[in-house]
């Protein structure tokens, strides 16, 4: 009797980035226009294959965030979001992706990578409600990590993350009700985020040609207690 070697299974590694910002107080994403099959002329988000054996994957992330953003890991909030492997999700073979959640302030109009004809910011919405159907599987990773993003808002500064160095309430305002998808009340908003020790620390006055604004920047709290917890839709405005 013949016993057959096993051998592993040819299978690829790639890695997708969700890069979210902030613009005209709207969640926006950066997707691509891919320049070649599969899916050729259609939106994606960006990413790529890993370079080599000993790339590892957090560096891959890195130099995909690089290459789209032309911005350095320092400046941006950078985690891994999940595993996508479904069989048949990539029509070239067995493609993993290591999707990864970025979140920066003030992001710069994208520059489309190399196997790309085009880059551009779009809003979230676009695509969560269905009006835009990116490539491969990627829809499934917008809805999961802006998911995600709505969770850590209530239980970790994140939100902070869609800040520049120093911010006003009512622009770290704008990010929950960006990302939660609601309006929330600026004077119950106020108090809860207060009563959170440590999360703001006072950062002096913005002078406007009105009332000066008071200006806040993250503290060191990165788990909120008591958590932020999301209103459910309509409860703010009664509250």
């Amino acid at each position: 009797m013949t016993v057959r070697q096993w051998q592993p299974p040819p299978v690829l590694l790639a890695v997708d980035l969700l890069i979210l910002t902030l613009r005209v107080s709207r969640l926006h994403m950066l997707v691509v226009e891919r320049g070649e099959q599969p899916f050729q002329g259609r939106m994606a988000l960006p990413g790529g294959f890993l370079q080599h054996a000993d790339e590892e994957i957090v560096e891959a992330a890195h130099r995909e965030l690089r290459e789209e953003t032309a911005l350095s890991a320092e400046k941006v909030h950078l985690e891994q979001l999940g595993t996508y492997g479904t069989v048949g999700r990539d029509p070239r073979g067995r493609v993993v992706s290591v999707a990864h959640l970025a979140i920066a302030p003030e992001l710069p109009a994208p520059q489309a990578g190399t196997d790309a004809r085009d880059a551009a910011w779009i809003a979230v919405d676009d695509v969560l409600s269905g009006q835009l159907q990116l490539a491969f599987d990627h829809d499934r990773i917008v809805r999961d990590g802006i998911e995600r993003a709505r969770r850590r808002f209530e239980h970790s500064s994140l939100a902070t993350a869609f800040c520049g160095d120093v911010f006003t309430m009512a622009e770290l305002q704008q990010v929950y009700e960006a990302v939660w998808g609601i309006s929330l009340d600026i004077r119950n908003f106020s108090r809860k985020i207060k009563a959170v020790s440590g999360f703001l620390l006072p950062a002096g006055r913005r002078t406007t040609a009105g009332r000066p604004a008071l200006l806040y920047r993250a503290g060191q709290t990165k788990t909120l207690s008591p958590p932020f917890m999301r209103p459910a839709p309509n409860c703010e405005a009664e509250e």
